[in-house]
């Protein structure tokens, strides 16, 4: 499979039926009924970051019937074909990111809310070495934020 033509599909916004058919097949995935109906609503409005009750619940917003169980299981097929990146904010928070390129992020506590830091504004040094046997494939990292009370 071409990871860089998935990248490029993930990118696109406004996602109509026919560029997310050849976006899931790209990616190596049958377009099902349901993968297609879930992958509009993610791809619909460009780069966004949205967990899979929050997906859930827009799918039920769009009248597609689909159970949390299965949004969970398209969005873990998604993220590894490459057309998702998972970011893990809390042991029991798990978003998923449109935005497939290297990047960091910023989660608001209180909000829920999960923003991308552009990777040229972070530098990450002395990167510990591997275990022998092991690479690193990337370094996640997760700035946390809250809001001042005036």
């Amino acid at each position: 499979m071409r990871m860089d033509i998935v990248k490029k599909a993930a990118r696109t916004t406004d996602k109509k039926a026919s560029e997310v058919r050849v976006m899931l097949r790209t990616a190596g995935l049958r377009p099902t009924r349901q993968r297609l109906a879930l992958a509009e609503i993610l791809f619909e409005r460009g780069n966004r970051h949205i967990s899979a009750e929050g997906l859930h619940e827009e799918a039920m917003n769009h009248r597609v019937p689909v159970s949390l169980a299965t949004v969970y299981n398209t969005l873990h097929q998604f993220t590894e074909a490459g057309l998702l990146r998972e970011v893990a904010v809390d042991g029991s928070k798990t978003y998923f990111d449109t935005n497939v390129d290297d990047h960091h992020h910023f989660f608001i506590e209180g909000e829920n809310r999960v923003l991308d830091i552009p990777l040229s504004t972070l530098r990450v040094e002395d990167v510990p070495v591997p275990p022998e046997g092991m690479e690193i494939t990337r370094v996640d990292i997760v700035v946390r934020l809250r809001r001042i009370d005036n």
